[in-house]
């Protein structure tokens, strides 16, 4: 095959959230059927145990998504969402579709500047909402393409994300394909000490910071929150815990490490017992001793959704007032995003997969090029 002739698809892998009330239920099923997360030997006892569950709190989720829409001026989303395909103005849906559907755009452009002799499509492809694994596939399919590059937005490995996105993948894909996958496949699996995606987290840091006033910033400590992992993971050798830790330190010895600093875990589901400590327990604990500024600085999830703008940015100051505890702020950090340095992240990545593939002397010169302007 010539140079020319490469088609690259490249597909970013992201949770998904609703895009309706009507949806809530269903993706909370996809979830709590995922025997990545929930391990219950799967069958009809998970099967019905997702059943039972997600009806038993779609209608309080659907509460936490309602004060969070993404999507207040209309669909925003990804081709695939029957907002966009039915001109439908949503007030349930999870900011992290139309997020998606921004990096999906910005990487698409900044890729097709560095490799213009190629032509790049970017997709998106989410595990418990649309567009699933095979619509994706579709989409690649109907483009030609010849090589693709699957992109997780999960910067720290684990098993319950990546792995689980993987497994999905890869499922459908040999149920589709068989042994004739139509495209070239890579995979990348982590990026957590990425300089880019460093410099993105450190960036969005400093705005949060320049929000405050100057006596504020000086009482100021960091709570870093990551998803948490059932312990069962942990010991089983999932390397999430400690590349969460490994990237929160790079993050703190790129600053200097000027403000005190934790690590706290969040959004328990199921009865396993989870990685400690509970990121809400650990800020109540800091209350009690005094202290009264935080920072909360999501440290695994790179695009606003429920657990940043809700589960920390409503949900924790409420639960705080209405115990009795006293803070003077509490600040969460925005989520990167579409930060160009994350975009330039995730190029990276892809570029690094494709070296033996592409000319790598001519995607260093390009993608200088493409940083420098």
């Amino acid at each position: 095959m010539s140079t020319e002739e490469k088609r690259i698809g490249v597909v970013l892998m992201n949770l998904g959230g609703p895009t309706a009330d009507y949806a809530v239920r269903p993706f909370l099923y996809n979830l709590f059927r995922d025997e990545d997360i929930i391990k219950l030997g799967g069958g009809k006892f998970q099967d019905y145990f997702a059943k039972i569950i997600s009806k038993f709190r779609a209608p309080s989720v659907q509460e936490d998504y309602e004060e969070i829409n993404g999507c207040p001026k209309g669909c925003m989303g990804s081709k695939h969402c029957l907002n966009r395909k039915n001109s439908i103005k949503s007030t349930c849906c999870s900011p992290i579709n139309s997020l998606t559907e921004k990096q999906r755009r910005g990487l698409e452009k900044h890729l097709g500047k560095v490799i213009p002799d190629h032509t790049v499509k970017v997709y998106t492809c989410m595990r418990y909402w649309l567009p699933f694994a095979d619509t994706t596939m579709e989409d690649m399919q109907e483009d030609g393409i010849t090589h693709a590059v699957m992109v997780p937005l999960y910067p720290q490995f684990s098993w319950t994300t990546t792995g689980s996105s993987y497994r999905d993948w890869e499922t459908k894909r040999d149920e589709k394909f068989g042994h004739d996958t139509p495209w070239k496949e890579f995979h990348v699996k982590n990026y957590h000490l990425d300089e880019n995606y460093l410099t993105a987290m450190n960036d969005r840091i400093d705005e949060a910071l320049a929000e405050m006033d100057e006596e504020t910033r000086n009482k100021t400590h960091f709570i870093f929150s990551a998803h948490g992992t059932p312990l069962l993971e942990v010991r089983s050798g999932d390397p999430y815990t400690n590349e969460i830790n490994q990237t929160m330190e790079a993050i703190m010895e790129m600053r200097g490490y000027d403000y005190d600093y934790w690590l706290g875990y969040q959004s328990k589901v199921g009865p396993q017992k989870w990685t400690q400590p509970n990121t809400a327990e650990l800020v109540e604990r800091h209350i009690e001793y005094g202290i009264k500024n935080f920072l909360m600085i999501p440290i695994a999830f790179v695009t606003d959704h429920i657990e940043t703008l809700y589960e920390l940015g409503v949900e924790l100051v409420e639960d705080l007032e209405e115990e009795g505890y006293e803070f003077e702020n509490l600040k969460v950090m925005p989520g990167i995003n579409d930060h160009p340095k994350y975009i330039e992240a995730l190029a990276s990545q892809v570029l690094d997969k494709l070296d033996h593939e592409i000319s790598a002397q001519k995607l260093e010169s390009e993608s200088q090029k493409v940083s420098a302007e």
